[in-house]
């Protein structure tokens, strides 16, 4: 016969504790400061246009950095965070960003530079700011395949890309007063601390695996069950986790959508704000509003899509719950695009551009859980590949969009999004987030 303590006992081990949440929690706020970090070029952009005396071209080229290293280091940064560990990890990165964004505000101005210097000190600026964050998500990845159990990877993923359209919301309402208050080097100083408290606060809570943490009780660890589903990973691996990543046909296939779909994200991350402005003719103070709304909106399609996908996922399996809504939402992306780029109003071609990324954003969630249920213990390794070819697109598409139009004008450019988009939605089919790849060490 148990006494009221030793039943109180049993009652408080048999209700999970919330500390997954709660790392979540802390993974969303180091999202917010990584996108608060890196899209202040994006905002800025007529200003610092204007102060530095650069063309759309040039300004492209200077906006084609960041994507070009951020994807190169994907896979790689992956791969390192996975070896040494999420908490470490996400100590260091955010602290790197604070660095990196004080270092813009050194760019010469004209008055001491020729156009090159500039051109040629932006560009390596934002070269290491795109390797400091690359590997935030990947290693972000492999926190959630550690705390949350199989099934249940997409809407952790979705509300950690909820954080980030946060942070450009907020960049985005606050950015245009500070640079007009201040000037965009002393706005950009103000910005710079944010990622690196955050990162003293994840390293105070956070840790590796559910195991690892005092708060954590026995229920939470059974529920979420770390390790259960590794099976098979006695034996020793015959090829490294990575090289196993890029031989697998599925996460190839949805790293090949994901690029797709992310022509769009950088189609607006890049040229958004700048197009409200400059092409449909919106104040800056005005565009600002829309398009933290239009963030705002992509949050809460982020979180939307998570939830869909698990749902879907406990109901009809990883392969349908999986890539049914990635489909969906990048087939609608596409449409709205198109009126995007073709409307004649300019407020309701706004209204459409903030539907269109909200759609596109949906399926981040959903990618990163195929990313995290191929991937397995490896998930750092494939989400690294899956944002390599996401963020390789953004490289083509700061470019490509500049250069298509200059040469046939900005409907074509901002239509050539939907092309890409329908692409997304046709090869996500063909994916099967039901077969994990080795799990070997």
């Amino acid at each position: 016969m148990s006494t009221p303590g030793t039943a109180a006992l049993q009652a408080t081990l048999a209700r999970p504790t919330m500390v997954r949440w709660r790392i979540l929690s802390v993974l969303v706020l180091i999202s917010l400061a990584s996108y608060l970090l890196r899209g202040n070029l994006s905002i800025a952009a007529p200003s610092m246009m204007a102060d530095l005396q650069l063309s759309e071209i040039q300004w492209g080229w200077v906006m084609s950095a960041f994507p070009l290293t951020y994807a190169i280091f994907q896979f790689p940064g992956g791969v390192w965070g996975g070896r040494i560990g999420a908490r470490a990890a996400l100590a260091v990165i955010p602290v790197a960003w604070a660095v990196l964004t004080i270092a813009t505000t050194l760019v010469p101005g004209r008055d001491i530079a020729s156009t090159a210097t500039i051109i040629g000190s932006l560009i390596l600026v934002q070269a290491l700011v795109g390797a400091a964050h690359a590997p935030v998500f990947p290693v972000m990845a492999t926190s959630i395949e550690r705390w949350f159990p199989i099934g249940n990877y997409a809407f952790p993923n979705g509300l950690a890309s909820t954080g980030t359209t946060v942070g450009l919301a907020a960049l985005a309402s606050t950015l245009p007063w500070l640079i007009a208050a201040f000037g965009w080097r002393q706005a950009f100083l103000l910005l710079a601390p944010a990622s690196a408290l955050i990162a003293a606060l994840w390293w105070w809570y956070a840790r590796d695996t559910p195991q690892q943490h005092r708060s954590a009780n026995a229920a939470e660890i059974a529920l979420i069950g770390t390790g259960m589903h590794h099976a098979g990973t006695a034996a020793p691996a015959s090829q490294p986790a990575w090289v196993r990543a890029l031989r697998d046909r599925n996460i190839l296939l949805v790293t090949l959508s994901y690029a797709c779909s992310n022509f769009v994200f950088y189609l607006v991350f890049s040229w958004g704000f700048y197009y409200l402005v400059q092409v449909r003719g919106f104040a800056e103070q005005e565009a600002g509003f829309l398009t933290s709304l239009q963030w705002l909106g992509a949050g809460v399609g982020a979180a939307l899509g998570g939830w869909c996908c698990d749902r879907m996922c406990r109901r009809h399996g990883l392969r349908s719950g999986c890539r049914w809504p990635i489909a969906i939402g990048t087939s609608i992306t596409g449409v709205l695009i198109l009126g995007v780029a073709f409307h004649p109003n300019s407020h309701v071609a706004a209204v459409m551009l903030g539907f269109s990324f909200a759609f596109g954003v949906f399926t981040d969630g959903p990618y990163w859980a195929v990313a995290t249920a191929i991937g397995g213990r490896h998930a750092g390794a494939t989400g690294g590949l899956l944002n390599t070819g996401g963020n390789a697109m953004g490289f083509v598409s700061a470019v490509l969009v500049a250069v298509v139009a200059q040469d046939l004008g900005w409907d074509i450019a901002v239509a050539l999004g939907a092309v890409f988009a329908f692409l997304a939605a046709g090869l996500i089919l063909l994916v099967d987030a039901g077969q994990q790849m080795d799990q070997a060490d």
